[in-house]
């Protein structure tokens, strides 16, 4: 189990995470952000200086959960990360990858008034100096900015007016009461390459149905992995059935096949969509989302979605879209046409 501290800088993280190390037996302090000093060493200059924060890194991310299963096979945990994660995406990335492989997280937020974050970002610049405050309080507004989800995502513990000390028992008991457990989907990680269905839905003004998962980054089209000895179209029915609620009627016609190529980070594999019309705004009203899988959904035009969709997401529905249009099927690699 993790047991992961969030918050703006100066809300006293660190510091009740080692208040912690006393209170919750077994508990190992787990900090991500070595992970990423790291990294600025080993990665060449002019990548690391494309981001502002490492966090921005996806090799980053992705050694975070990599890191924490490694710890966990040498200790019995809990551990204990003292991070702020302020973006939702890579919330959903990171506790996504921690779920695939098992991994239970008990997210806390230590929220402090503005004026106490300040005043404590001071006192910090004492020891570390006026880029390190500079720093901190750059960072301030992506806090406020996160506050809606993060409040709806983890357990808050105003810190305002206690000690880390005190801090640290609050969180300690809600952990053994059970709280702050996140409830996300297990989606085992794939071990070879896959066959995913999707199925795009549209409203009445040829919107087209996005949801957004809880464990992975971005929007998606309703859908998942073909089953062994499955068919690819039935699956995205299941799939609809199972994420949204809804039953079609008819098996959807293909639009897209799309080969997404292998890479470092993902074993790739077939990538089909398929068109299952009109969804009408009565039956829309009927979409059930299962919590621990799917937080949102919504209708997206083909300009909103480019916004909401990963870059490979994207052209696989811009593409599916032109199929629509003209009544084919298109074949694509790595989201573009070959063929005639």
């Amino acid at each position: 189990m993790i047991v992961w501290l969030n918050g703006a800088f100066g809300a006293g993280k660190t510091t009740t995470a080692r208040e912690l190390l006393d209170l919750l037996p077994g508990s190992v302090l787990y900090d991500p952000e070595l992970l990423g000093t790291g990294l600025r060493v080993m990665l060449p200059e002019r990548r690391t200086g494309e981001v502002d924060d490492f966090h921005e890194l996806r090799s980053w991310r992705r050694l975070v959960a990599d890191a924490a299963v490694a710890l966990l096979a040498e200790v019995p945990g809990p551990l204990i990360a003292p991070v702020a994660l302020l973006r939702q995406d890579h919330r959903d990335e990171i506790f996504g990858a921690l779920a695939a492989r098992r991994v239970p997280v008990c997210h806390f937020l230590l929220h402090a008034d503005e004026t106490i974050l300040r005043d404590r970002i001071a006192q910090r610049s004492l020891a570390d100096g006026a880029p390190a405050r500079d720093w901190c309080l750059d960072r301030l507004p992506a806090y406020h900015k996160a506050l809606p989800w993060l409040t709806a995502d983890a357990h808050t513990v105003d810190t305002t007016g206690l000690s880390p000390r005190g801090t640290a028992e609050r969180v300690a008991a809600v952990v053994r009461e059970g709280g702050g457990a996140l409830d996300i989907v297990q989606t085992p990680e794939p071990t070879a390459e896959t066959v995913a269905a999707g199925v795009l839905l549209f409203d009445e003004h040829d919107r087209v149905l996005l949801v957004d998962p809880t464990y992975k980054p971005g929007w998606e089209f309703p859908g998942g992995v073909v089953e062994r000895g499955e068919p690819p179209a039935r699956a995205g029915m299941r799939e609809v059935a199972e994420e949204v609620g809804l039953e079609l009627a008819d098996v959807p016609r293909l639009l897209v096949v799309d080969w997404e190529p292998p890479c470092a980070s993902a074993f790739g594999g077939l990538r089909l969509l398929f068109d299952g019309g009109l969804l009408e705004s009565a039956r829309a009203d009927e979409l059930l989302l299962p919590g621990a899988e799917l937080r949102d959904w919504r209708f997206a035009s083909e300009s909103e979605a480019a916004g909401l969709l990963p870059p490979e997401r994207y052209r696989r529905l811009r593409w599916a879209l032109r199929a629509r249009e003209r009544g084919t099927t298109l074949n694509l690699e790595a989201g573009a046409p070959v063929g005639g």
